[in-house]
């Protein structure tokens, strides 16, 4: 008796002694490792913004976007694709990458397109010269229509770097500041491509962009714009832009935060006398420009100053963030220096097209969403085209005939 209560004492001593040296062996690993709930996964980093408090209104899922040249739409395009992507929606795709472009489009230039059985289409978004009566054939009645413009000066000195090999009046000029100083000694109205050269976004909005300037035909063309459009966006203020979009299309910061698509190595710095030239040139761009960049900015007061410059500081830090996460450096990169092929930039014009290289230490899913974010868009018009069309013809290209989703989800 004497002795097996010894052993107790002895056994619970014992015991004691284990749960002491446990107990202090998870203190000291505390210290050294975070705990696990401490831990972020790069997927809850990726997915993790906060949403709206109270949101009354419900997201626009028929949006028509009219891609204008050298504005930055690239950039725009990326963000709709991939919100249609993610969210199953269906997209009005051109058989090859444009509409027939700079032909006015046509209704039948849709892929799967039928007169007859009318297949449903939730967002158009490629290039094309705008033709409104027959946008409409194609787009919901409730569709969103918005567009983007910037400054004709600067424009044109993309445009000349970009589609100097195309447009005539562009290859006759031995070089950009002779073409500023005398571009009507180049430019002849009707040959190829030159409407590159003048007016582009009058030409891409359907208008006669060789009409000579009246401010009565000009205020004509703002009118129908006004009346078909229910943004205007400018490739300047591209933030403040990207912060109405979401506004009226009532979606998520995540929608809208996009990394800079389809831009050029380098540019050329224009005076006061070339940026003053380069808008009488293109007169009614200018005249359209100056317009909607008082209402733009009549928006924006509307929307509250305040507010947003909050709005964008959410959204640069949001797209810091991601880049962080996403990829590999904080600038864009030569085509030459990306070894995917899914996400190089196609390569035109005289200038280097830069794209973005993606982290290769990132989980699966992850990986993904930020690949989406940098897929240019002749790829990611691929990838539509191939969840919209599975079947494959014989040669390879899809069937036009079959989409596969027609028209009443």
């Amino acid at each position: 008796m004497r002795l097996s209560h010894i052993c107790s004492i002895q056994i619970l001593g014992f015991g004691l002694i284990v749960l002491m040296a446990i107990g202090f062996t998870i203190q000291i690993l505390g210290t050294h490792f975070p705990k696990r709930s401490q831990q972020i996964s790069p997927l809850r980093l990726i997915t993790a913004v906060p949403q709206p408090s109270h949101r009354t209104c419900q997201p626009r899922r028929h949006v028509m976007f009219l891609k204008t040249h050298k504005t930055a739409g690239s950039t725009i395009l990326n963000l709709l694709h991939r919100y249609g992507d993610r969210n199953g929606l269906f997209f009005a795709l051109p058989f090859k990458y444009q509409f027939n472009y700079p032909s006015s489009f046509q209704a039948h230039r849709v892929k799967g397109y039928n007169a007859s059985s009318r297949p449903h289409y939730d967002i158009m978004c490629h290039h094309m010269r705008f033709n409104y009566p027959e946008v409409r054939k194609v787009m919901p009645s409730d569709s969103f229509y918005f567009t983007i413009l910037r400054d004709p000066a600067t424009m044109a000195e993309s445009s000349f770097s970009y589609y100097r090999a195309v447009s005539s009046a562009f290859k006759k000029s031995p070089n950009f500041k002779a073409f500023i100083s005398h571009p009507s000694h180049y430019y002849r109205q009707g040959e190829r491509s030159n409407h590159y050269a003048r007016n582009p976004l009058w030409f891409d909005l359907g208008f006669n962009s060789d009409a000579p300037f009246t401010e009565m035909y000009a205020k004509a063309g703002i009118r129908a714009v006004e009346d078909t459009f229910n943004l205007v966006l400018l490739a300047e203020h591209f933030d403040e832009s990207m912060i109405l979009l979401k506004e009226e299309l009532c979606w998520d910061l995540d929608d809208v935060v996009t990394f800079k698509l389809n831009s050029r190595g380098t540019s050329r710095t224009l005076s006061h006398g070339d940026i003053e030239r380069l808008r009488a040139w293109n007169a009614l761009d200018w005249y359209l420009y100056s317009y909607f960049n008082r209402t733009f900015w009549d928006k924006v007061e509307h929307f509250g100053r305040v507010k947003m410059e909050n709005e964008v500081k959410k959204l640069q830090e949001r797209r810091q963030h991601l880049a962080k996460l996403c990829l590999e450096g904080s600038e864009p990169v030569v085509a030459d220096q990306i070894k995917e092929e899914a996400i190089k930039p196609f390569q035109f014009g005289q200038e280097k097209i830069l794209g973005w290289a993606i982290r290769k230490d990132l989980p699966p899913e992850v990986r993904t969403r930020c690949v989406r974010m940098v897929t240019p868009e002749l790829q990611y018009k691929d990838l539509l085209d191939a969840r919209q069309f599975p079947l494959k013809a014989s040669n390879g290209s899809a069937l036009a005939a079959t989409p596969a989703r027609a028209k009443g989800r």
